[in-house]
């Protein structure tokens, strides 16, 4: 069971993690949820710097030494981090009996009907207890809803049209433009506002504008800012 994992407790089995996969090198499926996947990952770590929280994409999740591990295409864990020493192998992927709790969120991005994103994984999430489990389908391989979010509620998974993820401080939404040279439509990371969470790229792209309207305003006021 689960709860044995989750409490730190020398009466409790914890697995050899010597006799555990903890990464087979299997590649990424396409570049689409590739790019997907660095854009989730990479706005947190770009935006969410006085946060402590560990986001990872293809990461194998152990939750039980009986299973193997389930692989989100991303996860978002709080209050989490990765151990100092990485390359050891108990410290290679996220078991929860050492990180002491399963991820808040979990998110699978669908690219087709073989990955049972709503049978067999959202089955497996829910044992785990994440508080939040994201199945986006972008090309529309499992219904019309290209975005499902599912809440845990006591024991069980309830799907709510709600995107403001309130466990996390953290909300979801569609949006269109270009990431990586690619105009599409991404998933995104928002705040309570529906603001999206930057990535480094577009910090930069608004401190440099910023810094560009303050030059304009100086030279309005007859100050050359490059003498400052």
């Amino acid at each position: 069971m689960v709860e044995q994992f989750l409490i730190n407790n020398d009466d409790y089995y914890v697995p050899d993690a010597n006799q555990l996969i903890t990464e087979d090198d299997t590649p990424v499926d396409n570049f689409a949820s590739a790019k997907q996947q660095r854009l989730l990952v990479g706005s947190l770590y770009s935006s969410l710097q006085n946060q402590t929280f560990l986001a990872e994409a293809n990461v194998g999740i152990y939750y039980t030494d009986l299973q193997p591990p389930i692989v989100p295409d991303v996860f978002l864990s709080l209050d989490a981090q990765v151990l100092e020493n990485w390359w050891e192998k108990q410290n290679r992927c996220y078991m929860v009996w050492r990180f002491g709790k399963p991820p808040e969120v979990a998110i699978e991005i669908v690219s087709n009907k073989e990955g049972d994103e709503l049978g067999k994984k959202l089955g497996i999430y829910e044992h785990m207890r994440v508080s939040y489990y994201i199945v986006y389908d972008p090309t529309h391989q499992l219904g019309e809803e290209a975005l499902r979010i599912y809440e845990l509620r006591g024991r069980r998974y309830f799907e709510t049209t709600e995107t403001w993820l309130e466990q996390v401080g953290l909300g979801l939404t569609l949006w269109r433009g270009q990431f990586e040279g690619r105009e599409d439509v991404w998933l995104r990371w928002c705040y309570q506002d529906r603001v999206v969470v930057p990535t480094g790229d577009e910090r930069a792209s608004q401190a440099e504008h910023r810094a560009q309207l303050l030059a304009e305003r100086l030279r309005a006021i007859g100050i050359d800012p490059d003498t400052l």
